[in-house]
């Protein structure tokens, strides 16, 4: 016969356990090249099945087809899933998202960081410093901090609609492993407020056109990249509101 204090441990254990998906996605490494078809070209894998719970590339996709697959992304060299397919999983409320070309992205782990830093709003898990209202940097944060205070996961967890995780609607992929949000060159500062992304094509197709106008007059200052902003601030979102 268990004792109680076993019994409230266990309970604990039982209300903190992350799903089959959710623990395979923080754990799979994505845009290695894939061991079944890793003598072909463009075999990065950068799909997540979340019935099969591994990641899969391009090559591997039409033996997941029927299934509910999820696209990871890569920006600054970390990998990233849009917030419009995250949110169909999971609550992502105080998760810092990030802009890129219009969409909005959250990190699935939490980044290495170069040294301390001091600020008022830090992550709660691994001290990164966040943006108002935010509470957590990534994915893993929200969830490694909720099953660190015992909280229950069912209650930020969605069920799988597999009609939005379609093989069809896995916009963009291309089997180069890489995606609609681009190759990024970035420089990064100690805060993260900003973000400069290069836009080449862009820059291209305006080449010609911007020496000519220099020739005429002295244009107002056009950069050649596009500043976006690393987070939206919510309107009249509670200041460090407390979990329930």
């Amino acid at each position: 016969m268990m004792r109680e204090g076993e019994e409230e441990e266990e309970m604990m254990m039982m209300v903190a356990t992350k799903p089959a998906w959710l623990e395979g996605l923080m754990a799979e490494t994505f845009f290695a090249s894939c061991g079944v078809h890793e003598s072909r070209r463009k075999s990065e894998k950068n799909v997540f099945c979340l019935l099969c719970c591994l990641s899969v590339c391009p090559h591997c996709l039409p033996s997941h087809r029927s299934h509910p697959l999820l696209q990871v992304r890569r920006y600054v060299y970390h990998d990233v899933v849009r917030l419009s397919d995250l949110e169909k999983l999971i609550d992502c409320s105080y998760v810092q998202p990030y802009t890129i070309n219009g969409a909005k992205v959250i990190f699935i782990n939490q980044r290495p960081q170069s040294r301390a830093k001091v600020s008022s709003n830090v992550c709660f898990t691994c001290d990164r410093i966040l943006q108002e209202p935010f509470h957590f940097c990534s994915l893993s944060c929200k969830v490694d901090y909720l099953v660190y205070q015992g909280d229950d996961l069912s209650s930020i967890l969605y069920r799988i609609d597999e009609s939005d995780f379609t093989f069809s609607r896995l916009e963009g992929l291309r089997m180069d492993g890489h995606d609609q949000l681009g190759e990024i060159s970035t420089m990064e500062d100690d805060t993260e407020d900003m973000m400069l992304i290069s836009d080449q094509s862009e820059q291209g197709n305006n080449s010609n056109k911007k020496e000519k106008k220099k020739k005429k007059k002295k244009e107002s200052n056009y950069l050649p990249e596009m500043v976006l902003s690393l987070g939206s601030r919510r309107k009249g979102a509670p200041h460090r509101a407390p979990f329930s």
